[in-house]
């Protein structure tokens, strides 16, 4: 078996190995994990999980890492030319979360959604890194990094910029090594949640 990291765009015949990793990925990703807290995870991911999966691969870019046909990490990438798709997105969630008052995930996931669209940049169009998860397993080993590198090449060559929220200090420090620099002030979630850095990649 080769060893050497590899970054493609996936398609939909990835989409079981795709769904699989994800699952496996997400659990303990910073936001997940404060909008999930204290309720069942499987549960959440089972719902949530293809969804994300069958979006991007419809509507956005999705693009992996790994080696061979293993999937190290993942990555959700948005176009965006407006709020529109935002602010839709927000209302989806507040109205989830007002057919079932006091669940705490989808008030929570309500909660940051409208937050994302407030605050996101008005500097149109642009590239929004949805998220980046990896599989716990092969952390350490580049995968995510091998991601950005590619991605963070591509748009500099198309004049494309970029946007993200970084969700952790570490995972901020990643992404300044990739060209994002800090931008507008940071959003600290509530209930313990994770305090989220704005950053922006100018092509």
């Amino acid at each position: 078996m080769g060893t050497e990291l590899t970054v493609r765009r996936a398609g939909t015949g990835d989409l079981e190995p795709l769904t699989e990793a994800f699952r496996e990925a997400t659990p303990d990703e910073a936001v997940t994990e404060w909008i999930m807290r204290g309720y069942p995870m499987d549960e959440f991911l089972d719902v949530w999980v293809p969804q994300i999966i069958d979006r991007g691969l419809r509507d956005d870019e999705i693009w992996v890492a790994g080696v061979e046909d293993e999937i190290w990490a993942i990555s959700v990438w948005q176009k965006l030319t407006s709020t529109d798709r935002l602010v839709a997105d927000a209302a989806t969630a507040r109205a989830h979360a007002d057919e079932a008052p006091g669940v705490r995930p989808l008030e929570r996931s309500a909660y940051v959604t409208e937050l994302m669209a407030r605050e996101h940049p008005r500097k149109f169009p642009h590239s929004y890194l949805e998220v980046i998860v990896t599989v716990p397993g092969r952390r350490g080993k580049g995968a995510g990094a091998a991601i950005l590198t590619e991605r963070t090449r591509a748009l500099r060559a198309a004049g494309m910029p970029a946007y993200l929220e970084a969700s952790t200090e570490r995972s901020s420090r990643l992404y300044t090594r990739q060209g994002f620099v800090r931008t507008g002030e940071t959003l600290p979630l509530p209930e313990e949640g994770p305090t989220l850095i704005p950053m922006w990649f100018e092509a």
